[in-house]
């Protein structure tokens, strides 16, 4: 469902809602991807709709650069220090009063609940570049459904040098600013978390055979990539861990035990790899791949040979009978 576009809301950023500095409430938030790719796909619903019906606000904002803001719900479980956020639902804004719709937020709460009866609402999202100045308003305003809620902020500009999601978490803490309490926005940090089903959608999709008819080397190709992206990107990650932990050893950087369990918790998860049994499963394993690939490249050149053979052996027979028939007439 589209939310209007207000011409408060696509203001210049608040100076002082977010802060540059870190929440300090040790609160541990999780992302799930689903919920990533809802905002995404309100985004795109609403700005794809304003593009087509030419909507007044909307078309104005487009044309100003300014895609149209979406704005919706995240709900999720919170388990001690430890918010997970899990889905999402879209919201109604009043675009005359800049207020949310509470009956309909009131509707997608209750049909939301019965389906999932262990999510709560832990907060709301938007989309745009930075936090504006009316954001505050609506997080006060689900304060009564949430007395801590999160702020979820999705980034849809296109910046092709940035390697990390363009997505925001926020929390609101009170902090005193010319003496006097005020209510702003800092920045949180977070993870991306998935379960199982999320793991089968994902890779599920990655093997479905392309529209365009792809062949199946596109999608070995395509596969292959993947995976080699992934291990490059491990690859990497091990390389900063090893570099701080020689840092570390040589006294360049400070000693961090937290960071030390956290690094031991993970060696202790690989599976010991130098061992007689490991090296015999992979290199049988290596071999089963390689046999595999040998008999399919033979049953392929083995293919290609009896097509070659049999157009042969139709030209040659189309050949003599036109040959034949001269000599018969002559």
């Amino acid at each position: 469902m589209s939310a209007p576009s207000d011409p408060a809301v696509a203001s210049h950023p608040q100076a002082g809602s977010a802060a540059a500095a870190s929440s300090s409430s040790g609160l541990t938030f999780k992302l799930h991807p689903l919920v990533i790719v809802n905002v995404s796909d309100h985004h795109t619903r609403v700005k794809a709709q304003a593009a087509c019906s030419g909507d007044g606000a909307s078309s104005a904002a487009a044309a100003a650069g300014q895609p149209p803001r979406v704005f919706g719900c995240v709900i999720g479980v919170q388990r001690g220090r430890t918010v997970e956020i899990f889905n999402s639902f879209e919201l109604v804004l009043d675009p005359v009063s800049g207020t949310l719709d509470r009956a309909f937020l009131e509707k997608k709460q209750e049909l939301y609940k019965k389906v999932f009866p262990d999510f709560y609402v832990l907060g709301w999202y938007s989309t745009g570049s930075d936090v504006q100045d009316t954001d505050m308003q609506i997080h006060k305003a689900l304060m009564d459904i949430n007395e801590s809620p999160v702020y979820l902020l999705l980034n849809p500009a296109i910046n092709l040098s940035q390697k990390d999601l363009p997505v925001t978490i926020y929390e609101s803490e009170l902090h005193v600013i010319d003496g006097s309490p005020q209510l702003i926005f800092v920045r949180a940090n977070y993870t991306i978390e998935t379960v199982e089903a999320e793991r089968i959608s994902v890779d599920h999709v990655a093997h479905l055979k392309p529209s365009d008819g792809g062949s199946a080397a596109t999608q070995l190709a395509a596969h292959l990539t993947g995976i080699h992206s992934a291990i490059k990107m491990l690859n990497s990650r091990v390389r900063v861990i090893h570099q701080y932990l020689v840092s570390m050893q040589k006294g360049d950087m400070p000693l961090d035990n937290s960071l030390l369990r956290q690094v031991s918790s993970l060696v202790r998860r690989l599976p010991a790899m130098e061992s007689e049994k490991f090296q015999d499963d992979f290199l049988m394993e290596y071999n089963d791949t390689l046999l595999m690939t040998y008999l399919a490249m033979f049953t392929n050149c083995s293919s290609t040979m009896n097509e070659l053979v049999e157009k042969f052996n139709a030209t040659y027979e189309r050949s003599t009978a036109r040959r034949g028939g001269r000599g018969a007439f002559m």
